[in-house]
This record gives structure tokens, C-alpha cells and sequence, in this order.
């Protein structure tokens, strides 16, 4: 029994330590927060779906305050106010990156569900991104050269949907691949809880 708390453990530091060194790579970034990056999400839903939601949403917070520390200085340097940091730092970072430990909801049901869930945990993030543009932004302007608009809900998804939707779809593309392999799939089996 204490073997295999010891193992989670380990596995879920590995994971996030994965997760962070993968949120570095970067394929494309925007200039008020977002990236595309490589499978940096895929580490955190896989311990989500070997050890369930409660453990994985364990492990994201603790990825959550990685990434909020990672881009402490960049997020300083936007000029916010006081309550506004704190709500960028509630939404776009601690909710956010918290919700992908989700992505164990189905895990029970396979293939199927190991990618359904990741899919929904990975949309729960773009909800938290969207509302923070909406609520906390109140995102209105020019959004790249040339098209602007004062709608903060359609610049919102706009804004957030073109790195997140990407970013799910690597993803979960990531994820048919690896679950594809014979030996990950052994690997992955979700642990009995």
C-alpha cells in the first residue's frame, strides 16, 4: 500500500515536472497571454485518467501555481490593478490549469472515455479563459492588425479560441497516438482507486 502512494507521488511530480518542461516549447504565442505549446497539457491527463479526478485535480493545482510563477513577471509587467491581478491569477491561471485534472471524469470507459474526457477537461480551461476575457478583461479593441471589436464576448473566443483550440486538438491528437501504443495503454490502465 505504501508502495503504491509512493509511486502516485513520484508519478505525479514526473508528470508535472513533463507538463512545465513542455509549456516552455511553444509553436505560437499571443502578445496578452496564450500559447500553442507541445503536448504540455497531455502529462496532466494522463494522471488524471490513471488515478482519477480527485487526484488529478490535485495535481493540477499544483501545476496551476507552476504556471502562475512561471509567468509571475510577464503578468506584472501588463500595468493591472490590484483586484484585477487577483482575478487574472483566480481565472487564467489557478481555475484554468486546475480544471484539466478533469480529464479522469470517464476513465472507466476506455479508450472512448480517456479521450472524451481529456476533450472536456481541456474545453473547461477555454470556459475559464473566455470568462476572464469577458469578466475580468472586458477584452474590446483591436484584436489583430486590422479587425477590431467592442463585443467582448465575440473578441473573448475569438482572442482565446485561437490558441486554445489548437491546443485541444494537439491534445487530444497526441493522445490517439499514444494510446494507440499497446504498451501505453498497460501503462495508463487506470489505477484502482
Amino acid at each position: 500500500m505504501k508502495n503504491t502512494k509512493t509511486l502516485m507521488l513520484i508519478e505525479g511530480a514526473v508528470m508535472i515536472a513533463l507538463a512545465t518542461v513542455l509549456s516552455f516549447v511553444k509553436v505560437y504565442k499571443l502578445p496578452w497571454g496564450g500559447s500553442i505549446t507541445l503536448l504540455s497539457m497531455l502529462p496532466i491527463c494522463l494522471f488524471s485518467i490513471k488515478y482519477g479526478v480527485v487526484k488529478g485535480l490535485a495535481v493540477s493545482f499544483l501545476y496551476s501555481l507552476i504556471q502562475l510563477f512561471v509567468d509571475l513577471g510577464e503578468v506584472l509587467s501588463w500595468g493591472l490593478t490590484p483586484g484585477t491581478l487577483i482575478a487574472c491569477f483566480a481565472l487564467d491561471y489557478i481555475l484554468a490549469y486546475t480544471v484539466i485534472g478533469t480529464a479522469g471524469m470517464f476513465r472507466s470507459k476506455g479508450f472512448p472515455g480517456w479521450l472524451t474526457g481529456s476533450a472536456v477537461a481541456l474545453f473547461l480551461r477555454l470556459a475559464s479563459h473566455f470568462l476572464s476575457g469577458v469578466l475580468i478583461w472586458h477584452s474590446f479593441g483591436e484584436l489583430w492588425s486590422g479587425f477590431s471589436t467592442e463585443n467582448e464576448f465575440l473578441y473573448s473566443i475569438l482572442y482565446n479560441g485561437s490558441y486554445m483550440l489548437p491546443e485541444i486538438i494537439f491534445t487530444v491528437v497526441g493522445a490517439v497516438v499514444l494510446f494507440s501504443v499497446p504498451q501505453t495503454k498497460k501503462l495508463l490502465a487506470p489505477a484502482k482507486a
